[in-house]
């Protein structure tokens, strides 16, 4: 067997990858406490909201208001969604309160990223190059998200030299690795461990699995597997979300991000450490599963929060199981 690294860096997207699919508005009062929350959970990062144009997305239409009430416990990283130099700036003009890092985005699929962003592929990095030059005057790192890294709900698999190419493109305006985040995301939930394997295959003289973050969908619930081999491949870095949030809550099955809790189990029992404590993880799915009225489609939200649960939680946890 490959070795597994020994520690694994967690963000969690729920707040924004997560709410930003929810049909009703989530009260900012629940928003708030979820991401102080997850701030609690020893996870690295938060990403809280999103600087997209409400008109778009007005489930994260408070973002400001969030960023000034949120509490910023030292060593977690807060970053938030900017979609253009508008958003930037309405991100920017919070001064104390703004983001530790900003998040753009891209795709490795033509069709996808006209159908998400009106722009083709070129027209997205021509949009954000301003940003990632405010963000460096700033002294902020940037999160650059390539999505459909795997395949595309339009046009099906995409070959791992599209992606490739993208991230070419992106050193070319300033990304730097060694600085800023290379998030490849796969979108869709297709992937099984050999598309993650042929993907950083791809990708082995241009940037090293350590430099990059994986985020996975767990759709068909094939993500923890590829994040397994991620791992053995270098893979240090990791979204999740909170419960699974993502994608359709209503669909059968997870059909959103992978679950946190499912990550952090994993990690856990391959003694590869992540600092996250999954009792305070569960105590943040709680709190947002009450606020949206259902549970949470994560394997290990459902088997700590399920039926029978109750009867046999202080014997857990008094062995300690429950937390990292």
């Amino acid at each position: 067997m490959m070795t597994l690294p020994h520690r694994v860096r967690v963000t969690d997207v729920g707040p924004r990858d997560g709410l930003q699919n929810e049909s009703g508005i989530v009260p900012l009062e629940a928003k708030v406490a979820f991401v102080n929350r997850l701030a609690r959970t020893g996870v690295a990062e938060v990403e809280a909201s999103s600087f997209v144009s409400p008109r778009w997305v007005p489930q994260l239409g408070d973002a400001e208001e969030l960023f000034r009430r949120i509490e910023r416990p030292t060593g977690v990283v807060f970053s938030a969604l900017v979609p253009n130099e508008k958003g930037f700036d309405r991100a920017m003009n919070l001064g104390d309160d703004r983001p530790d890092k900003i998040a753009i985005f891209t795709a490795a699929s033509e069709s996808f990223s006209q159908r998400n962003t009106n722009a083709t592929i070129a027209g997205t990095i021509e949009r954000f190059a301003p940003v990632v030059e405010g963000a460096k005057k700033a002294g902020l790192p940037v999160r650059v998200y390539i999505s459909c890294v795997v395949a595309c709900p339009y046009e099906g698999a995409i070959a791992p030299v599209k992606v490739r190419e993208v991230i070419e493109r992106l050193m070319q305006i300033g990304l730097d690795p060694d600085r800023d985040d290379f998030d490849l995301g796969e979108t869709i939930g297709v992937a099984a461990p050999n598309d993650i394997e042929t993907l950083y295959d791809e990708l082995e003289d241009l940037i090293e699995p350590r430099q990059t973050t994986l985020h996975l969908h767990d759709t068909r619930g094939t993500a923890l597997a590829c994040a397994y081999v991620a791992m053995q491949l270098g893979v240090v870095r990791f979204d999740a979300a909170c419960g699974g949030l993502g994608g359709c809550p209503y669909a059968p099955g997870a059909a959103g991000n992978l679950a946190t809790e499912d990550l952090v189990y994993l990690c856990r029992r391959m003694h590869c450490e992540t600092g996250v404590s999954l009792d305070r993880l569960l105590e943040a799915g709680r709190q947002i599963a009450g606020t949206l009225g259902r549970s949470l489609p994560g394997r290990v939200f459902g088997a700590e929060t399920g039926a029978g649960r109750d009867s046999v939680s202080a014997a857990t946890e008094s062995t300690g199981s429950g937390s990292s």
